[in-house]
């Protein structure tokens, strides 16, 4: 049995001149072990992702993706490898349709060229594997349909669809729920789960909603003042005395903080 980290953090920094974002950050993220990454506003959740997805180059430290190093390398090196992120912020294509948004990244993914898209509106392979990537987020229905006439919570479904085309062995979600309403945020909770299972691509995820956190998460990982602080199964983290300092008194509980 392969008992190499899906992910391994070693001592990562992160300095913006003299401000240092991440100190001494380690941590590791398990194939198919759903992971959650909290802290308080400011505690260096997204400077950790754009470090990993290669938005950002560490200021020190190492990152390694299925035991290879990959510290300081390009996005576009880190999505071939399998390494993929959303963002907080929809990001699609929204004079495209459903159907094509997924499409498009299924054609980058399988080499072919971008041109072919008119064609593989016709039904073939590749058009099947999005239309299959669509029924499996809920799409379906809207495959047709521009991706800017979408419901917020719906982009947000595209966007992880957009993803999981490109068949990634980790996925970094940023505040998958932000922006969203109850029953928006209930939905991406049972898909999360369900997609975890079925997709096979492990999820990495930040999250400022308890709720959510304690919903998904198997393992989790907090920073405070983008220091490691903690990490454990929920019910740790929930108890944990620094975990709720860091949080100014506020509920741990599954209601909310």
């Amino acid at each position: 049995m392969n008992n190499t980290p899906l992910l391994e953090i070693k001592n990562l920094h992160k300095n913006f001149g003299k401000f240092q974002a991440l100190h001494g950050v380690s941590l590791t993220v398990s194939e198919g072990c759903l992971t959650a990454l909290i802290g308080p506003n400011g505690a260096g959740k997204t400077t950790f992702y754009n470090v990993v997805s290669g938005r950002y180059k560490p200021s020190g430290g190492r990152v390694y993706f299925q035991g290879k190093d990959v510290t300081g390398a390009p996005t576009h090196k880190l999505v071939g490898l399998g390494l993929l992120r959303s963002f907080q912020i929809t990001n699609i294509f929204p004079k495209l349709t459903v159907l094509e948004n997924v499409l498009t990244p299924v054609i980058i993914h399988n080499g072919k060229s971008f041109s072919l898209l008119n064609s593989l509106r016709r039904k073939t392979d590749l058009r099947e594997q999005a239309e299959q990537i669509l029924d499996m987020v809920g799409l379906t229905r809207y495959a047709n349909r521009s991706a800017s006439t979408l419901a917020y919570g719906d982009k947000r479904l595209v966007e992880i669809a957009i993803a999981l085309a490109r068949k990634p062995k980790l996925v970094l979600l940023d505040e998958p729920t932000a922006g969203m309403n109850p029953e928006e945020t209930e939905r991406i909770i049972h898909l999360i789960k369900d997609l975890s299972t079925r997709s096979g691509a492990t999820f990495f995820i930040t999250e400022h909603d308890m709720k959510v956190v304690f919903s998904i998460a198997q393992r989790i990982f907090v920073l405070n003042q983008g220091r490691p602080l903690a990490e454990g199964t929920p019910d740790e983290i929930r108890a944990n005395r620094f975990v709720r300092e860091a949080y100014l008194g506020g509920s741990l509980d599954a209601r909310g903080a």
